[in-house]
Formats: structure tokens, C-alpha cells, sequence
């Protein structure tokens, strides 16, 4: 198949040899240039390729494939040639690392999905409060002076945000360290699925914060939410630190959504580490909520909620209830993904032959059933 001069390959390899390659389950007595041209066909085809050898023969398609792996043992030549050298006996090896590959994968997406949908969750919650809501422009408690009115527009206090970010960097840390489950087919970056399933999370969590706020500034309407539920009117520095507990927690759970893809939360068990590091983050906010002292940190008044545990329940009872929900959405619109084939999401990782390779393998299954046949009945006779 080489030029007898030259060496080169043939000019149409992958044309008139790729549905070869594709549809054979293995080829017996090759030679090393063989070896070679199976490789390069296949990386013609945009495959990728790996390949295994022991030999000096197998050396100049080890130099090719995407992944040359040497097994133990092997000659220097494989070895030079090669991406991977095996110290162990027998292809196993192999397997254990493809399957550690694929869930450090597994938890690099988890990672960038939580870190999406938490930013988003953040930027666009502050972002639209400060314009859309107006505290000034409530109804609010009676006893109020000018010293205490309520400000013009939403905002908190910067320490408030650095202490979310904080913990928030503590937890994803955990994310390495996090169980994972391989694959079973090979993973691939695809970012539109990605960006996808991170900005829904992230809308949910946005969202519900600014429903819950809205409730919070309207507590002193008679008509408001709070005062059809029975709940009192919130002063203004417990709402502050409401809202602060609200966003905390949502980005905590969101992890637990972000980490099992496109099943349930409580269908992928968490490692131990995550699962301690979300506990003492939750544990630490609402803490926090609950014992900050009165203060007003950048001109803005905080009070802790020791004195309206009611509304501290509430806002937990809230959080879980919209983390379902957010789970929820999440595998719906995993569910629909699939169901259009949103950015070739079902054939991720997975060999598609093309037409004249199924073709191909079609009639060698006939001609190996006829020749079979034929066997059998020239036995009989």
C-alpha cells in the first residue's frame, strides 16, 4: 500500500480504506506499516486513535496514534515512541486509567457547572436588585424617623458578599475530592449542554432570591404575602440578613443539583468531604444569621434573626423547597435535551459509522451467514 519509493501513504487512504478500518473487529498477519496506515486512516477520519505495542514494529504507529501506550516490557523503541509506559503486566492497566480519566472528567464538569450557575446566581440577583427594588418605596413600619427610613435601592454589605464567596471557595474545593461514576462511553467537552443546564440552575436559585425579597420588602402590606401567611412585618436589617442566609444556601444546594447531571440529587451519593464541607458552610451561614449583632457595615443596618427564628425557618423551608424545584427543572431539561438530540448529546462519546460502513458491515454478517450455511450442509452431505 506504500509508495515502493517514497513511503507515503496512499493519497485517498481514508476514502478507500476507512470503511475497512470501521467495520473490522480486528486484522490478523499485518505487517508494521500496516499498523501504521490503520492509524493514520483512522486519524484521517477525525478518530481518535490509540494503540498499543510492545515491539520495534509497532513503534512507528505508537509515534502516530493520539495515545501510544508501551506495554511492560517493551523495547526501547516502543517506549520512546510512545505517550504512556506501563510498569505493569497485562492491559488492565489500561481500563483502571481510563476509568480514573473519566471521573476526574466527571468532576471538572461538576465544577464548572456549580461555578457557572452559583456566578450567575450572584451577579444577576445583585445586579437586578439594585435597579428593579426600591425600599423607600414599601410600605414600612410607622415608628420609622428619617435616620431610620428605609434606603432608595437595595444593596448589602460588602462584608456580607466577601463572607458568601468565602465559603463558597471552601466548599467547590471539596469538588476534587467528590465520588464520581466513569462513563461508559467516552467523555467529550460539549459546552451549549453545559452552559445550558449551568444557567438554568443558576435562574432558579436567581429567581426564587428575588421573590423572596420582594416578600420581604412588601411584609408591612396588609395585603402583602407575609401578612396573608400570618407572619409579621421584618424590619429592614433582619431583611438584610434574610436575604444573605437565602443566597448562602441556595448556592450550597445548588452544588448537590450541579454534581449528578442529568439524574436526582439523592440519586448520586456525595463524598464524605463534600458532604462535611456543605454541612459546616449551611451550618456556619445560618449561624451567622442568626447571631449577628446589630451594626450598620457600609451605612447599611444588619440585625441578626435570634429575635424572628419564625422568619429563619421560613427562609430555610424556602430554600429547600425551591432546591427541588431546581432539581426538578434540571432533569426535565436533561429529559428534553435528550429528546431533540439538543448539540448531539445522545451520541456523545459514542462511535457513529457512517452509511457505507453499516453497509459494509451488513454484507460481511451475510456473507459469513451464507458461507456458514454452505459449511453446514456440505458436512451433512
Amino acid at each position: 500500500v506504500l509508495d515502493a519509493e517514497t513511503k507515503a501513504k496512499p493519497p485517498n487512504l481514508s476514502q478507500d480504506y476507512g470503511d475497512i478500518c470501521l467495520a473490522a473487529d480486528g486484522f490478523a498477519q499485518v505487517f508494521p506499516e500496516h499498523k501504521y496506515l490503520i492509524v493514520e486512516c483512522l486519524r484521517e477520519m477525525h478518530y481518535t486513535t490509540g494503540m498499543t505495542g510492545d515491539g520495534v514494529n509497532d513503534a512507528p504507529a505508537l509515534k502516530r496514534a493520539d495515545v501510544g501506550i508501551a506495554v511492560a516490557g517493551s523495547t526501547d523503541a516502543a517506549r520512546a515512541a510512545s505517550d504512556i509506559v506501563l510498569t505493569q503486566e497485562g492491559l488492565g492497566t489500561i481500563i483502571h486509567a481510563i476509568e480514573i480519566a473519566r471521573e476526574i472528567f466527571q468532576r471538572m464538569s461538576n465544577f464548572i457547572t456549580y461555578r457557572i450557575a452559583a456566578t450567575l446566581q450572584l451577579l444577576l440577583f445583585f445586579f437586578i436588585s439594585i435597579f428593579a427594588f426600591h425600599p423607600e418605596e414599601f410600605a414600612q413600619p410607622e415608628d420609622l424617623d428619617n435616620d431610620t427610613a428605609w434606603p432608595e435601592f437595595f444593596h448589602m454589605p460588602v462584608l456580607m458578599l466577601m463572607l458568601i464567596t468565602l465559603l463558597n471557595d471552601g466548599t467547590m474545593i471539596t469538588i476534587a475530592y467528590d465520588y464520581a461514576k466513569a462513563s461508559p462511553t467516552p467523555n467529550r467537552w460539549n459546552l451549549p449542554v453545559l452552559y445550558l443546564v449551568s444557567s438554568i440552575l443558576g435562574l432558579v436559585s436567581c429567581v426564587s432570591s428575588l421573590l423572596l425579597l420582594f416578600w420581604l420588602l412588601d411584609s408591612w402590606n396588609p395585603d402583602g404575602f407575609f401578612q396573608i401567611i400570618g407572619m409579621e412585618g421584618v424590619q429592614y436589617g433582619q431583611i438584610i440578613t434574610a436575604i444573605y442566609l437565602k443566597v448562602s444556601v441556595s448556592d450550597f444546594l445548588t452544588l448537590f443539583s450541579a454534581r449528578t447531571a442529568d439524574k436526582f440529587f439523592w440519586q448520586v451519593r456525595p463524598g464524605l468531604l463534600l458532604f462535611v464541607g456543605c454541612v459546616v458552610a449551611l451550618t456556619l451561614s445560618s449561624i451567622l444569621s442568626i447571631v449577628w449583632p446589630p451594626s450598620e457595615p457600609d451605612g447599611i443596618p444588619v440585625e441578626g434573626l435570634r429575635h424572628d427564628m419564625e422568619l429563619f425557618g421560613f427562609v430555610w423551608f424556602y430554600c429547600i423547597f425551591f432546591w427541588f424545584v431546581q432539581d426538578l427543572c434540571k432533569v426535565l431539561l436533561y429529559k428534553w435535551m435528550s429528546w431533540v438530540d439538543f448539540c448531539s448529546i445522545k451520541s456523545d462519546g459514542v462511535v457513529v459509522l457512517p452509511d457505507s460502513a453499516k453497509k459494509l458491515v451488513h454484507d460481511l454478517d451475510e456473507e459469513m451467514s451464507n458461507a456458514a450455511v454452505q459449511h453446514l450442509a456440505s458436512s451433512k452431505v
